[in-house]
């Protein structure tokens, strides 16, 4: 799977005092993770997955995100 990074991302994690994740990024980032979901939607492969965390690409202290694409039901 290739990944299209745009320009300037930034894109933070966090789980909030109610236990939702929230995922705050600038346009670039947003635009960034748009192009990483189209990517995986168009894996061949029905089990995918990408992998986030302040060590690869999200802001620091940011919680890790994973996306799974699976087949459901």
């Amino acid at each position: 799977m290739e990944f299209k990074w745009e320009d300037g991302f930034t894109i933070a994690t966090r789980i909030d005092a109610d236990g939702a994740i929230v995922i705050t990024a600038n346009a670039a980032g947003l635009r960034s993770l748009s192009n990483h979901f189209m990517a995986l939607a168009n894996e061949e492969s029905t089990h995918s997955h990408f992998h986030l965390d302040e060590y690869n690409s999200l802001e620091d202290n940011s919680v890790e995100l994973i996306v799974e694409k699976v087949e459901m039901p």
